[in-house]
């Protein structure tokens, strides 16, 4: 490995000093977010892990031998703090999982289930390690838009591990497999495994999306001065023509644009005068929005994840958490 010196007793090797290894732990703090929210689903819960990642990782130090590099060690630890976490809680989901379409007439969204049934959106920055690659950013955005999210947590946590590791970071059935002390064949086994639930689960979960082009770049531009001038009937043609919306922490979600017109003139008609800020979320455009308040202020109220296909909008994902704005570093008001 081309980290490890001599160390000065004749016959042994030693790597780097505890304090290069310290600093080296915080180059990988993006990447295992990352990877972590892949298994995970949920922002707060994969600070959570990172975090215990690293305190792991900082403790054993000492315990680094540097018979694997130092990346592969610290996913090791990251693979079982994930494991632990999901073998005592059942999977996140998105609305369209739990039911079927909502009528647009209901007059209130219903009671909101609590924050651990939901996927929740992660910041680009945070999950996406930079490269000057444009396939392999690409692959990155596929890997952590809701859709594909949403897909990773039918499968059982061990099978999530192996896909991600093999399709997403390309690491070898080898590398895979000791890691999560296995062995090839049981690892290729998990991952024919997955692929065949991912595949029964979500047909378009494998694709991958185009980069974005000046056609789609107007497409939210036109969405933006839909919304914000509340011009309905422009906004729904933005639409396809089978597109959903959905609104966590509420299980309500709309069916094709014509329901998603009517809820917008009926009980969503409260976020008339709202402010859009643009942002980068799940490897989609996204924005927060923020509703007028009774003393003039805008206050936060979502974050809209947008799925494009071609020239429309597919799913408009309404994150009703406000939670989320201080997390994505946005203001308390406008």
């Amino acid at each position: 490995m081309t980290e490890l010196v001599t160390d000065q007793a004749p016959g042994r090797t030693a790597g780097p000093g505890r304090a290069e290894l310290e600093r080296r732990l915080e180059d990988h703090r993006r990447e295992l977010g990352g990877y972590c929210y892949r298994m995970l689903g949920a922002a707060f819960e994969t600070d959570d892990a990172v975090q215990d990642t690293m305190v792991r990782a900082w403790r054993a130090l000492d315990k680094f031998d540097g018979r694997s590099s130092l990346r592969t060690w610290l996913y090791r630890i990251a693979t079982n703090v994930c494991l632990d976490l999901l073998s005592s809680r059942n999977r996140r989901a998105l609305p369209m999982d739990f039911g079927p379409a909502s009528p647009p007439v209901a007059e209130s969204l219903g009671q909101p289930h609590p924050e651990a049934t939901w996927i929740q959106p992660m910041p680009d920055g945070e999950v996406l390690t930079g490269t000057a690659d444009p396939a392999d950013l690409a692959v990155q955005k596929d890997s952590v838009r809701l859709a594909f999210i949403a897909a990773l947590q039918h499968l059982p946590p061990r099978q999530r591990a192996v896909l991600i590791l093999r399709e997403v970071l390309r690491w070898s059935a080898a590398e895979v497999a000791d890691l999560l002390d296995s062995t090839v064949a049981s690892v290729n086994s998990a991952l024919q495994r997955a692929r065949a639930t991912l595949a029964a689960v979500d047909p378009a979960a494998g694709t991958h999306a185009d980069p974005m082009d000046e056609a789609q770049k107007g497409l939210l531009a036109d969405y933006v001065k839909a919304f914000t001038s509340y011009d309905i009937d422009a906004l729904v043609l933005l639409l396809r023509q089978d597109a959903t919306a959905s609104m966590p922490p509420f299980a309500l979600w709309l069916s094709g644009r014509d329901d998603i017109a009517a809820w917008h003139l009926g009980p969503g008609a409260a976020c008339r005068q709202s402010k859009l800020i643009a942002l980068e979320v799940n490897g989609s455009p996204a924005f927060a929005a923020y509703k007028l308040a009774a003393d003039g202020t805008h206050r936060p109220f979502s974050i809209q994840v947008l799925d494009l296909d071609g020239d429309k909008i597919a799913r408009i994902t309404y994150f009703l958490e406000t939670s989320l704005f201080a997390r994505f570093g946005l203001p308390a008001s406008l």
